[in-house]
């Protein structure tokens, strides 16, 4: 007994908050590896074998959406209600996942529960952590049942009430978990629905809402839109999700509105500007798209790839290195360009270490990336451009979905590859986060160095 104590102690001293975060998405993915491997699984009963499987689950729980094998013909509704749940995990993480069932449960919430909500939660404080983790439950499932309700109005007539209702709702979910998976057959994503506003305003939405992140959600709704009354990271997250999309859907309207191949194939200008807007909303971490991919100019395809690599916020459904990182990062460009010793932002000023994490995450990002690419690109020779597996590997990476090559169409050997991405990409840079943060200041130097510059630049 006494050994059992020590043991437990010791494994209580030894696994972090963020290595618990890393384990249990490995095991989420492994359950949905087994179970989307059943032939029961599949629409035709016959597995689709473990690889395929493996490769799912894993873009499932990572929220990307590549796919090996088409989703909408595939898979069985045992199939698809086991997605389902693995992109509901995947987007509101596991440890928040877990804390409503065991609050459904009547479970009790122990401390170190507490200590692993707040590292997955971003929150600075272990006060009201359940209460809180309650009502980000309560809200993504409000806005998942308001996404449905927006979708059901073109999917009803379309489809039916009982399939309507179905896709109406799966849908919902996958937009708001950026997930990007769609039940529309033949790797068609909401391609068909390009003259449908209704559909692509809807899925913009939720997409929005679930990669602004609960914690700038809850501080809108808190500070009743008075944006002058908002965080600064709710407000550096606003300002800079803003931009982008305002950046991609003016490049993407410039650049593709007269070709034949996108969005000069029989649209009028408001169906042109709102499919601009919704490859710009899509890009920077969901997976659908409703105009060919493969079809854009190579400039679309390199902004696409700068508006993957930038994502989402912080603590959402989202991917990428977040869009507070990159602030983060200009501001410092910005302070060493006017010569200011500090990095302000809206009359406060950022402590330097979060600048070294900032640095670190983003050289992280950019050495996976161009490594991933390298391998990839080794393994398909000259079958795809470059700028199409960089197009890849920054989809696998940022958790976003979209292929302009169809992921089908690569080796198993790029698969294989693949798969570890997606998952550093939805756990890596969460987890290397958490770990920098918990260390800041914990490593004391007994020595101090005398200072010495060196020539940069």
């Amino acid at each position: 007994m006494h050994g059992e104590t020590k043991a437990t102690g010791w494994m209580q001293r030894t696994i972090r908050p963020e290595q618990v975060m890393a384990l249990g998405f490995l095991l989420v993915i492994a359950l949905g590896t087994v179970l989307l491997s059943l032939p029961f699984a599949a629409a035709d009963g016959e597995s689709i074998g473990l690889g395929n499987g493996l490769f799912t689950a894993t873009s499932a729980v990572c929220v990307t959406g590549l796919v090996t094998v088409d989703t909408g013909t595939t898979f069985s509704l045992f199939g698809q209600i086991v997605l389902l749940c693995l992109f509901q995990v995947g987007g509101l993480g596991f440890m928040i996942f877990t804390t409503l069932v065991m609050v459904a449960l009547g479970r009790r919430i122990t401390l170190k529960d507490r200590v692993l909500i707040r590292e997955a939660m971003s929150a600075s404080t272990l006060s009201g952590l359940v209460r809180l983790t309650a009502w980000y439950g309560l809200l993504a499932l409000g806005i998942e049942a308001m996404g449905a309700l927006g979708f059901a109005i073109r999917f009803i007539p379309r489809l039916g009430w009982a399939k309507g209702i179905w896709y109406s709702l799966w849908h919902a979910v996958s937009a708001f978990c950026n997930a990007g998976f769609d039940l529309f057959g033949q790797f068609s994503s909401l391609t068909q629905f390009a003259d449908e506003p209704v559909v692509l305003l809807t899925a913009s939405a939720l997409i929005i809402m679930g990669g602004v992140g609960f914690a700038v959600m809850m501080d809108v709704i808190h500070n009743r839109f008075r944006f002058s009354e908002f965080s600064l990271h709710s407000r550096i997250t606003l300002v800079m999700s803003g931009a982008l999309l305002l950046l991609g859907t003016v490049f993407f309207a410039l650049v593709e509105w007269s070709r034949p191949e996108t969005l000069g194939t029989g649209l009028n200008a408001g169906e042109k500007l709102a499919n601009a807007f919704f490859q710009s909303v899509t890009m920077r971490t969901a997976g659908f798209n409703s105009i060919p991919l493969d079809k854009m100019h190579d400039s679309s395809k390199l902004l696409s790839v700068l508006l993957m690599l930038v994502g989402a916020s912080s603590a959402s459904t989202g991917g990428g290195v977040k869009v507070t990182t990159v602030a983060v990062l200009l501001m410092t460009v910005i302070s060493v360009m006017q010569g200011d010793e500090d990095i302000c932002a809206a009359k406060r000023r950022l402590p330097g270490a979060l600048v070294r994490r900032a640095l670190t995450i983003m050289l992280f990002y950019i050495l996976i990336l161009l490594g991933g690419t390298v391998v990839i690109s080794l393994i398909e020779g000259s079958r795809f451009s470059m700028i199409d597996l960089l197009f890849e590997t920054t989809s696998a990476l940022a958790t976003v979905g979209v292929s302009t090559v169809g992921t089908p169409n690569l080796k198993p050997a790029s698969h294989c590859v693949l798969v570890p991405i997606m998952y550093i990409g939805r756990v890596g840079p969460l987890t290397m986060a958490m770990a920098l943060a918990s260390k800041q200041g914990t490593a004391k130097r007994k020595i101090r160095y005398p200072e010495e510059t060196i020539i940069i630049g």
